[in-house]
């Protein structure tokens, strides 16, 4: 940021500052030369009056003291011209034979020395000005302001020339580019130095707050920022310690609020096995003489087996979930090959599949080995492959088994009543069912799909959903072959539109 603001504004004075020394320049050095134009066509105006005054008696250009009155005429005029800067002076007469008188320089050299576009205005009978390079004294070339002018008498025409040389001010216009480059360059690089100590004012301690916020986001629930006097970064800073200050007191009431539930839910899920254990003695009891009760009472006594065995398998889960939520789940890998454990999964449905009026067609690659806890990926499949039949609608779940040089993928696919727009989240999430209100075969806990999320993390896998309503939903659960590795791709697609059992007979595999 620092850096930005100095080179932005560097290169917004840098070009402030050409473009006002380009103005100021401009302006100068033309009011200068203009000034030299005003002074010379001013002097130039009073010699040709001076030229006319005094050559209006001579009467030819054959008269023989006409080339002295002319050399001390130039005289005269260059003479009184010195304190406008010392023009060269160049006086001659038309005609075939033209006297040609000079001051300072010889005739023939200054005459050569005019322009010839200078020349031509002048003959036209017009007073002419031209810039030019010249050098009337036979030294180096040098800038000059060249103004010629007719002079009319009664008997004679006369042409009138001023070279005023442009040194001064040419040494006065190299002064003031070279005093504006240097001013300039000095001012450029002040404004950086400023801007650069302001913005260093600000930008330390935004510094210093994106430092704090890093630590406060890596755990360091304690940092604040220091707070320095009482301007407006001093009131950020205690704004922004009063917001941290706030975030780790919630944060600090959500671990409490969530360690009591967690202690809540494991000393629930402990407290109740011995209360449990003898209930469902004496449940068993009952159940095993059922037929020796009245038709109420045995129907009272499987109701009682079944809805505690739901107990049972709500309180388990329960308990799984609280060493998920303590950190304390493990995995117990082990080298196995997959498809005798889909298989076997798969089998413990046929019962359920057959009320269902579901068939179960598998699909599977053979050769699959992968290091996994088996106990865990059996749960998981027995969660999807037992929510696949009880929302198939009675229509057939495919269960399909791949495998890449990396990974391993499992997909179970149903026709049903699928889910809606953003429930492919919603589905891992605890106590969450797509419908409440529909009457389920097996009674579920709320939890499967979230525990089985869960064991696929642990082996660094992926537990995925897709659905449409009224088409069915893909169940795809990815795991790396070897412990540890990690999932970069799945070797199958998780789409609801491709099936690969499609075409198989109803009873393949069921």
């Amino acid at each position: 940021m620092q850096v930005r603001v100095v080179s932005a504004t560097l290169v917004a004075s840098t070009v402030l500052v050409v473009v006002f020394g380009l103005v100021v320049a401009s302006t100068i050095i033309g009011g200068m030369v203009q000034t030299k134009v005003e002074t010379a066509i001013n002097q130039v105006e009073n010699s040709r009056t001076v030229v006319k005054r005094d050559l209006a008696t001579v009467a030819t250009a054959k008269e023989p003291n006409l080339d002295g009155q002319m050399k001390g005429l130039v005289r005269e005029l260059a003479g009184e011209a010195r304190q406008s800067g010392a023009p060269t002076v160049v006086l001659r007469t038309r005609g075939a034979e033209p006297i040609v008188v000079a001051w300072p320089a010889e005739p023939s050299v200054a005459e050569e020395q005019l322009p010839q576009d200078l020349r031509d205005k002048v003959l036209a009978g017009k007073m002419a000005i031209q810039y030019a390079g010249l050098n009337p004294d036979g030294g180096q070339e040098r800038p000059f302001l060249a103004v010629g002018t007719p002079v009319y008498t009664d008997q004679l025409t006369y042409e009138l020339y001023f070279l005023f040389p442009l040194d001064a001010e040419n040494q006065m216009q190299t002064l003031v580019r070279t005093t504006l480059v240097i001013a300039g360059i000095a001012l450029v690089l002040l404004l950086g130095v400023i801007a650069g100590l302001v913005t260093r004012m600000v930008v330390t301690p935004v510094r210093l707050a994106a430092r704090t916020a890093q630590r406060l986001s890596a755990g360091l629930l304690h940092e604040r920022m220091d707070v320095r006097g009482a301007d407006d970064l001093a009131k950020l800073a205690g704004s922004f310690n009063l917001m941290a200050e706030n975030l780790h007191q919630q944060i600090v009431r959500l671990e409490d609020m969530s360690r009591l539930q967690r202690r809540f839910t494991s000393d629930v899920s402990h407290e109740l096995r011995t209360p449990l254990t003898t209930v469902r003695m004496a449940a068993d009891l009952l159940y095993d003489n059922r037929d020796d009760y009245p038709a109420p009472a045995a129907r009272s006594a499987e109701l009682l087996h079944n809805e505690l065995d739901r107990f049972e398998d709500l309180l388990a889960e329960l308990l799984e979930i609280s060493r998920f939520d303590a950190g304390f789940a493990q995995l117990d890998t082990e080298p196995v090959d997959i498809a005798p454990i889909v298989t076997s999964v798969a089998a413990t449905f046929h019962a359920l599949a057959d009320r269902c009026g579901v068939a179960v067609r598998l699909h599977l690659a053979s050769d699959v080995i992968a290091e996994i806890d088996v106990r865990r990926v059996q749960r998981i499949l027995r969660n999807l492959i037992g929510n696949a039949i009880e929302h198939a609608e009675g229509k057939p779940v495919c269960v399909v088994l791949a495998a890449s040089e990396t990974a391993m993928a499992i997909v179970v696919r149903d026709r049903g009543i699928g889910l809606k727009p953003g429930e492919e989240e919603l589905v891992f999430n605890r106590f969450w069912r797509a419908d409440p209100s529909r009457a389920r075969q097996t009674g579920g806990t709320g939890l499967g799909l979230s525990i089985s999320a869960e064991d696929a993390k642990l082996h660094n896998g992926l537990l995925e959903a897709v659905g449409t309503p009224g088409a069915g939903s893909v169940f795809r659960l990815t795991l790396p072959l070897r412990a540890g590795d990690r999932v970069i791709s799945s070797p199958l697609p998780l789409a609801n539109t491709s099936d690969p059992c499609k075409g198989d007979d109803d009873d393949e595999n069921d």
